[in-house]
């Protein structure tokens, strides 16, 4: 069923649960026939001789945990290629099929490297693409479901203000995009991440879905960490799941990605030795997070990148191209951050920062914030730090100078100084000589001597 649009993407009927219950409520259903897959018998049976294939002997209830399905789904399948003298069975432990020792004939070998060369994907049978879309739809958060005090618990590691809070609270509840800009050093970056502790429910994501006959795989290990995976429920006649397991199940998504961001990696990517698909970015963040790092610092220029996402940050929908040049449109759930040293107006002009819906400010901390900052920081690091010392370090080399604070000055600092205690063989405690050899060993000098 091709995905042209947003209509007819409730087609996929089955979910578990209520969307009104919460998105953590949905559950893809084990299907319980081939036609409920919503992938072609053909395209099956493709991947069931590639698996052989590439294992040589599977039991058959090994071989549907390997596709992700009941073996009841593909025990048809199983049945005529045995007809057609594509496979045999090498034994079995006298309990029907699902016990059976399966390997492929010399004709199933010859039609499987066949297949192989066509395209190499073999695992996980794939989601058909409106399937894919009408779980991401159903997944998103709900309208308010973001609260002041789960904001508060996910940066209560952080020395954050109030009016930080109150910045970003609405752009994450809103799911818009959203810029971060203001000083390097200051904890952009950092903020952001933090957001991955805001919301720990979990979402489910295909290991790969299918499109116009198409492959496209999802899961990357790198970003996707499968969590709670059920253990099968296996007895010698059936294997038993309470979900789909085509599908995993994993923390909503968190990517990042900075200066080596081009337009390339925001498209389908064609492997054209293995001949399948690599998901984009955008589309592995779906449900989840996308931060953009250092923007400005690209590959490619602020505009071509705002550019390449005016429609999707307004439609929510992605058009991604196939190497024949033929198009797929898929949904784009992922709440878009953009975290930059440069000012907004080397960006882009009011137009161009008018697609970005919110914008934050981080500035430089004051007194009472860096002061806040540097203590916690050493309670950490399990140092005793009195507020006084802190206090006249600042004194020191900060207030006399006018040198500008940064949220990161005190980590660097302390990091350098317990250096110094372990270099020196000093108790592990903090005095003001040790911070003044830490604070000039982490800046350079304004002045050189000749």
């Amino acid at each position: 069923m091709p995905f042209t649009d947003l209509e007819g993407l409730n087609s996929f009927v089955g979910f578990d649960g209520d969307p009104s219950e919460g998105p953590e409520q949905i559950v893809p259903p084990v299907p319980e026939t081939i036609e409920h897959t919503g992938i072609p018998a053909q395209m099956i049976e493709q991947l069931v001789l590639k698996a052989l294939y590439y294992k040589g002997e599977v039991i058959g209830r090994e071989l549907a945990s390997d596709l992700g399905l009941q073996f009841s789904v593909i025990e048809g399948l199983i049945d005529g290629l045995k007809r057609n003298n594509l496979l045999g069975v090498k034994s079995s432990l006298g309990m029907g099929a699902i016990s059976s020792r399966f390997l492929l004939t010399e004709n199933g070998r010859a039609l499987a490297k066949e297949y192989i060369s066509g395209c190499a994907y073999s695992g996980k049978v794939p989601v058909p693409l409106y399937q894919y879309a009408d779980m991401v739809r159903q997944q998103k958060q709900g309208d308010g479901w973001l609260t002041m005090e789960a904001l508060k618990e996910a940066y209560k590691h952080m020395v954050v203000t109030d009016e930080i809070l109150n910045s970003i609270g609405p752009a994450v509840n809103s799911g818009k995009s959203f810029l971060i800009y203001g000083q390097p050093g200051n904890g952009k970056t950092f903020l952001a991440e933090a957001l991955f502790n805001v919301d720990d429910t979990h979402i489910y994501v295909p290991h790969a879905i299918e499109c116009q006959g198409m492959i496209i795989q999802m899961f990357d290990p790198v970003y996707h960490h499968p969590v709670d995976e059920e253990t099968d429920q296996i007895s010698a006649f059936t294997t038993e799941s309470t979900y789909d397991k085509r599908w995993f199940k994993t923390r909503r998504p968190f990517i990042v990605s900075g200066g080596e961001l081009d337009l390339k990696m925001l498209d389908l990517s064609f492997n054209p030795v293995s001949k399948y698909y690599d998901a984009p970015l955008q589309l592995k963040a779906n449900n989840g997070i996308y931060l953009i790092d250092d923007f400005g610092r690209q590959k490619t220029t602020p505009a071509e990148v705002l550019n390449r996402w005016i429609v999707p940050m307004e439609r929510r929908v992605d058009f991604l191209t196939f190497v024949n040049g033929t198009k797929m449109t898929v949904p784009f759930e992922c709440f878009l951050i953009f975290s930059t040293n440069l000012k907004p107006h080397q960006l882009g002009d009011e137009a161009f920062l008018r697609r970005i819906q919110y914008k934050m400010l981080m500035r430089s901390p004051q007194d009472s914030e860096f002061l806040d900052i540097f203590v916690k920081f050493a309670e950490s690091k399990a140092l005793a730090c009195p507020r006084d010392m802190a206090e006249r370090f600042l004194d020191r080399h900060y207030r006399p100078t006018g040198k500008p604070r940064r949220r990161c000055h005190p980590r660097d600092v302390l990091s350098h100084a317990i250096d110094i205690i372990r270099f020196e063989r000093r108790p592990m405690m903090l005095t003001d000589e040790v911070l003044d050899k830490a604070f000039h060993s982490n800046f350079v000098s304004d002045t050189e001597d000749n």
